[in-house]
């Protein structure tokens, strides 16, 4: 198990340092020597807002479902790259979300909130001059938490894990009179990480205390079944688009005696830019 540990923090750091090259060209703007003078490689920046329905269980704080809404925002980046003759693009995605959900009864209240990060690269297939289809994989982090404002004892629960997805999409260009529309989807699937989770019972102040009992815990499908998707309409201006859509994210475990589930549907709204990075060799 701490072998298996090692080995995802160490492709967390990698997926890291791939960000901070990304960054590092985009402001040196240098290549390789053995590419052309001059480099234009198209870089997609979007960012969304959006708000929709939120259905939470955690069983460490209660085995009642609360119910409610949540607010959340989706950023991100995506360009080709000069590898695999340009078919290859990294994406770079920053989600944060907040819940404002209540029990049945509606006579308590939960909070929750959550921030992750996933970065990877994907290979494009175009199959026609309007349709094309990618695949390929992200290392993501994940770091959240609920708090039920009853509880006496374990008022909050703290998440925290890492993982590796498979992710896949496609994208299909048409116009509406003259206005140029794009639709696309992109579902991203965790295969394998670790998490954090306590034992059923157990505080976090034992936890502090040195009490610690299998609190990492290696997550797969079998155990954390999770599931993200998006689905947009881009209206294409000259240098922007309007984007909306629908993100569903779902978020579910089983471990260490303790269900947990966090499912979301949102309708999202926001913008993207499109900009030309220019490359140029190094003198």
């Amino acid at each position: 198990m701490n072998k298996r540990i090692v080995l995802f923090l160490n492709l967390c750091l990698l997926a890291m340092v791939a960000v901070a090259q990304d960054n590092t060209s985009l402001v040196n703007g240098k290549e390789k020597k053995d590419m052309p003078a001059s480099v234009s490689r198209p870089l997609q920046v979007f960012t969304l807002f959006g708000g929709g329905f939120s259905n939470q269980l955690d069983t460490y704080l209660s085995p009642m479902e609360y119910t409610g809404y949540q607010l959340s925002f989706l950023t991100g980046r995506e360009r080709m790259t000069h590898w695999a003759d340009g078919h290859i693009s990294f994406q770079s995605l920053l989600q944060g979300a907040f819940s404002h959900t209540k029990n049945p009864a509606r006579t308590a209240t939960a909070w929750g909130g959550r921030l992750a990060y996933d970065a990877g690269w994907h290979y494009h297939w175009n199959l026609t001059d309007k349709f094309s289809l990618k695949a390929g994989g992200l290392v993501g982090a994940d770091l959240g938490f609920l708090y039920i404002s009853r509880n006496s004892n374990n008022p909050a629960q703290g998440r925290l894990g890492i993982d590796i997805s498979a992710s896949a999409g496609g994208s299909y260009r048409f116009k509406i009179r003259k206005l140029p529309v794009q639709v696309k989807y992109q579902a991203d699937l965790p295969l394998m990480g670790c998490m954090f989770s306590p034992q059923f019972g157990q505080s976090y102040y034992d936890i502090s205390q040195g009490s610690r009992n299998h609190n990492v815990c290696f997550s797969h499908p079998g155990n954390a079944l999770c599931f993200r998707q998006l689905l947009t309409f881009d209206l294409e201006f000259n240098r922007a688009s309007l984007r909306f859509g629908y993100m569903g994210d779902i978020r579910q475990s089983h471990v260490n005696s303790i269900r947990m589930h966090d499912l979301n549907h949102s309708f999202m709204i926001g913008y993207v830019r499109y900009l030309k990075v220019i490359k140029r060799n190094e003198r």
